[in-house]
């Protein structure tokens, strides 16, 4: 069986241009989702991993439609291997039916992950620079020294009458943020 996979990231965006070239290719059957690519869990394709059986196919119009990483693809290759399940990546000519086609994926998807690391690498720097200019402060802090929902959980923590899985139950400030505040609070205190 050859089965067709086809993933966009948002709801807003459409499957259409991959339906097309899938359809084309002579796909048995096309499985869909909408969901990010980073995203630890994608169900329709877990479902149809679980499904595949020896010598069925699956085609994607491009190699991040599976996984964003080599490490990703070459875990899922791998997997496809030993499972005898073939891979066809339409763009770029990839079918591991062939022993070329998967010399070729090896080696794209390690590019990939290389050019991943860079853009890293690059967005690191940028962090640095901006830090030692004194414009990158991080991101924005969710429970502020103002933020009335920690200003009451400081409060009932020191009323002594709740735990504190009852406040954050409460106010919906995590543990680890009412620690974090009441440490700094206590720290200020202490250099009064």
């Amino acid at each position: 069986m050859i089965y067709g996979y086809a993933r966009v990231s948002s709801k807003d965006q459409n499957l259409d241009t991959q339906f097309a070239a899938l359809s084309k290719f002579g796909v048995d059957e096309i499985v869909h989702e909408k969901i990010s690519g980073v995203a630890k869990q994608r169900p329709e394709l877990d479902k149809l991993l679980d499904k595949l059986e020896s010598g069925d196919t699956i085609v994607v119009i491009r190699m991040d439609r599976l996984g964003r990483s080599s490490r990703q693809l070459i875990e899922l290759v791998e997997d496809f291997e030993a499972r005898n399940i073939n891979l066809v990546i339409l763009d770029m000519n990839i079918d591991t039916r062939t022993p070329t086609g998967k010399f070729f994926l090896t080696i794209m998807a390690g590019f990939a992950e290389m050019e991943r690391t860079i853009l890293k690498e690059k967005q690191r720097n940028g962090i640095e620079i901006a830090k030692s200019k004194g414009v990158y402060e991080g991101r924005p802090k969710k429970y502020h020294k103002k933020h009335a929902g920690l200003k009451h959980a400081i409060e009932l923590y020191k009323l002594n009458k709740y735990t504190v899985k009852e406040i954050t139950g409460m106010t919906s400030v995590s543990r680890s943020t009412l620690y974090r505040a009441l440490k700094e609070q206590e720290e200020k205190e202490l250099v009064l």
